[in-house]
């Protein structure tokens, strides 16, 4: 399947924990497929209506995690993520999107100038998209 993805663009996160709450210009929504939901519920002994609410409105994802403190990401603590490990997919992907375009019949991965550390780091290469296109791949449904 192809996909279409930005050129010249330089990221590396700085782990400033922005992209895991709200913000005054935007409310986060920290997206779950089902099968995330399950392995964070495994791996954290937590069940899932815990640290989750279900959503209808954003399909294939199921659920939306919960943010119990000031508008931050329930599995943020001291502006480090707790799950890192097996975070979800969305989490991965940030500032990056993923995005079908019909018109094109491929897909486009595209970033928010949101996140401080665009065009810091070092400059993503093909491959670099690739993995991340990969990693949807075996995920979404």
């Amino acid at each position: 399947m192809a996909f279409n993805y930005p050129v010249n663009v330089r990221f590396e996160c700085s782990q400033c924990g922005l992209c895991c709450g709200d913000t005054a210009e935007k409310t986060r929504h920290i997206l779950l497929l089902e099968i995330e939901a399950q392995d964070i519920s495994a791996k954290t002994n937590l069940p899932i209506k815990e640290f989750a609410t279900e959503t209808t409105s954003s399909s294939p994802y199921v659920y939306e995690v919960k943010k119990p403190r000031q508008g931050k990401c329930f599995f943020l603590k001291n502006n480090r993520c707790t799950i890192y490990g097996y975070r979800p997919l969305i989490c991965r992907y940030y500032p990056f999107e993923l995005k079908f375009d019909q018109d094109k019949e491929s897909y486009v991965i595209s970033y928010t100038l949101e996140c401080p550390t665009i065009g810091r780091g070092k400059t993503l290469s093909r491959k670099d998209f690739e993995e991340l296109f990969l990693l949807a791949k075996q995920r979404l449904p």
